[in-house]
């Protein structure tokens, strides 16, 4: 059972997924970084999904090393009041039927249309497939709900 300020925790990050919709995605490949910024959607159990062509470096790259960070921004100037969620997990191409359609659920109206995304995964030379984060932790920097300790960690516990 989620104590109270894990529950209200749960409910600010998921409202923070649903409003922001491009993350920064960090990948690592031989002790070199990377990140890239890709269009994302989230589900109701704080898995993450993004839509890349397959031979794009982080697509490569989260092949070889499933380990990922990510941070999302919604905040646009320095006038804005900080809020920001930062996250770890791992990432895999997903494949099954199932997980895919679920995956072009949630980016259909939200990021592409179907025929959007049926269209970029038929290219020839850079096919794009559905990508899932599990996040094994997710830290909301939020002076909004938590003015005076804005930094709140939700440790995810998924096998």
């Amino acid at each position: 059972m989620k104590d109270n300020n894990s529950a209200k925790l749960e409910k600010l990050i998921k409202e923070y997924l649903q409003q922001a919709k491009m993350m920064q995605l960090a990948t690592v490949s031989n002790g070199k970084p990377w990140v890239c910024n890709v269009w994302f959607a989230a589900d109701k159990n704080l898995n993450i999904y993004w839509f890349s062509a397959t031979n794009r470096r982080h697509s490569v790259e989260t092949s070889k090393d499933k380990h990922i960070a990510a941070a999302i921004c919604l905040s646009q100037t320095p006038k804005d009041t900080p809020r920001g969620i930062q996250l770890e997990g791992t990432a895999e191409l997903i494949t099954k039927p199932t997980e895919v359609a679920i995956a072009t659920k949630l980016y259909v109206g939200r990021i592409f249309s179907l025929k959007q995304i049926k269209q970029f995964m038929s290219l020839i030379e850079s096919p794009h497939r559905f990508y899932k984060i599990k996040p094994t932790s997710i830290v909301l920097f939020d002076k909004v709900n938590y003015p005076d300790e804005p930094r709140q960690e939700l440790k995810i516990n998924k096998i």
